[in-house]
């Protein structure tokens, strides 16, 4: 246990660590809400007149540029104090098309970093869509899909159109891991009335997860997102029966590393002086073994950056949102990002990127 406290100590900044002639490669695994992020053009097929972008008089294209730069801005810094590095996947949630990921990716910030996408349309009336960037030097897709969430308006029975959850496949420097990304539906109308469908968002992640394990019980699976429920909520507790605490964890069982930062008070979001920790990233058994032979889970944190906080007014101490009842504030996000850290002991003398 002492050996082992030793060299996880020495996790530097830098993509590579060495402690008694043992080195690890790290990565950062990360979600974020990008909070409205669409375009300036008006798509006839969704309702985006109603996004805060569209609703804006004047200055549509000076905005969102200041908004991707933003964005951009929080992406390359998440993990960053650690690995030194942006994220090697990032899942992101509340985005209107594929065209504002392109944007993203491209910026200044990011453009050195070679992203890729995946990202399909979902049917949520709004025209809001859940996706994911990654490295291409180090993460090959291998799958790709997206699974519906079929709910109906228990009066008049008619479809309620809301977020796929997206499934990505591939391979990260010889290791398979499996990524889904949610955006499950919101609590308005209040959280009780709200809370069948979000029952229902965990039951169809469940199901993606049993998928995935009957064919290998050894899948190592991230479900990360926006879930609009806490790690306490039913959701999670009595559908997705997450642990709390690793070494209560089965071979098919869910840990929840947030569970454990939001006993500590911690939170991604606020509304009416309530902090709400909605933005987590679960992980299956597989990820938690010590050996270290492939990449294994090291640790959850919420990245909360002084600039991502506002200073002053009503909503000081709340996430510094981009959008408020005056427009454009010049900020980032009404939600935190969340990540993991993973590590791999390399073989001897080895080097990796």
């Amino acid at each position: 246990m002492l050996k082992y406290i030793l060299w996880i100590i020495c996790l530097i900044n830098t993509p590579i660590i060495w402690c008694q002639d043992r080195e690890f490669s790290i990565h950062t695994i990360g979600f974020y809400n990008l909070e409205n992020l669409f375009d300036i053009e008006d798509d006839p097929t969704i309702f985006d007149e109603s996004s805060p972008i569209m609703e804006l008089a004047e200055n549509r294209s000076d905005v969102y540029a200041m908004k991707i730069k933003n964005m951009s801005r929080v992406i390359s810094e998440i993990g960053l104090e650690v690995t030194g590095n942006a994220p090697v996947i990032l899942g992101v949630s509340e985005i209107e098309n594929r065209s504002v990921l392109e944007d993203i990716i491209n910026d200044r910030l990011l453009l050195k970093y070679d992203y890729g996408i995946v990202h399909f349309d979902s049917p949520d009336r709004r025209g809001i869509d859940v996706g994911l960037i990654y490295r291409k030097k180090l993460f090959t897709p291998t799958a790709t899909s997206n699974y519906a969430l079929h709910l109906k308006d228990e009066v008049k029975g008619t479809p309620i159109y809301t977020r796929d959850q997206l499934v990505v496949s591939g391979i990260l420097e010889g290791d398979l891991i499996h990524i889904i990304v949610n955006h499950w539906p919101s609590r308005r109308g209040g959280e009780t009335k709200s809370n069948p469908k979000r029952m229902a968002a965990a039951t169809l992640n469940k199901h993606i997860i049993d998928s995935l394990q009957s064919l290998d019980p050894y899948a190592k699976i991230i479900s990360m997102g926006d879930f609009n429920d806490d790690p306490t909520n039913s959701s999670f507790k009595k559908v997705l029966k997450t642990q709390k605490k690793r070494n209560k964890v089965g071979l098919k069982s869910i840990y929840n590393p947030m569970e454990q930062l939001y006993s500590d008070g911690f939170g991604t979001t606020a509304y009416r002086d309530k902090w709400s920790l909605f933005d987590q990233i679960l992980i299956t058994k597989p990820l938690l073994e010590t050996d270290f032979s492939s990449y294994r889970y090291y640790k959850a944190g919420i990245f909360n950056a002084q600039y991502l906080i506002t200073k002053t007014g009503t909503y000081k101490g709340y996430p510094y949102r981009s959008f408020g009842y005056e427009g454009f504030t010049n900020g980032y996000s009404d939600h935190f990002p969340v990540y993991i850290y993973v590590i791999r002991e390399n073989s001897r003398h080895k080097k990796s990127d």
